[in-house]
């Protein structure tokens, strides 16, 4: 028996059978998801002489997370290592080395702490980089994860040879004026 318009008596509608044969014909593409240690990760080494620090550290983040690779997924850290030297010739446009200030709080009464970037650059040059990237990595597990994968050197040495590290060349050229 029919129960409305259009239909027939198995309960198809108009154009059902147009669509199941064109289900049949279409040939379904199927998402790849890489598991957790499935492929071996590789490692990159960047020169940071005379680059900017939030492209750099983008570009980094990107190696980081695996995201240059096709079969990126996100729930897995498919990324590979980075070792990072001459991060203290990194540079910042505009005034920014002037103004920026790095910010600490202890979670006590008057516990905040603030270091310019200049003193960073002077005390510590590889935390900037580190925090920038950090900053740019997933808030979880995962992104602490991944963050050790990173490996942020201030002069042009690193014990890292025996890994091999190939050269990655960073998309962004441009440097500070």
């Amino acid at each position: 028996m029919c129960g409305g318009k259009g239909e027939t008596e198995t309960g198809e509608g108009p154009g059902e059978e147009a669509r199941t044969m064109m289900l049949k014909k279409a040939k379904l593409q199927k998402t790849t998801l890489e598991k957790t240690g499935e492929r071996q990760a590789s490692w990159h080494r960047v020169d940071a002489d005379g680059q900017v620090l939030g492209r750099l550290a983008s570009e980094v983040a990107v190696l980081l997370m695996g995201k240059h690779r096709p079969e990126y997924t996100p729930h897995v850290d498919s990324g590979d290592f980075v070792v990072v030297t001459n991060c203290e010739k990194v540079l910042l446009t505009g005034r920014k080395a002037d103004t920026k200030v790095y910010q600490r709080y202890s979670y006590y009464m008057g516990g905040r702490k603030e270091i310019s970037f200049r003193d960073v650059m002077a005390k510590k040059p590889e935390m900037v980089l580190t925090e920038a990237v950090r900053r740019m990595l997933p808030k979880s597990k995962l992104g602490r994860q991944m963050l050790k994968k990173l490996k942020v050197y201030a002069g042009s040495e690193h014990p890292h040879a025996a890994q091999q590290p190939e050269a990655y060349e960073l998309k962004s050229q441009g440097t500070a004026k």
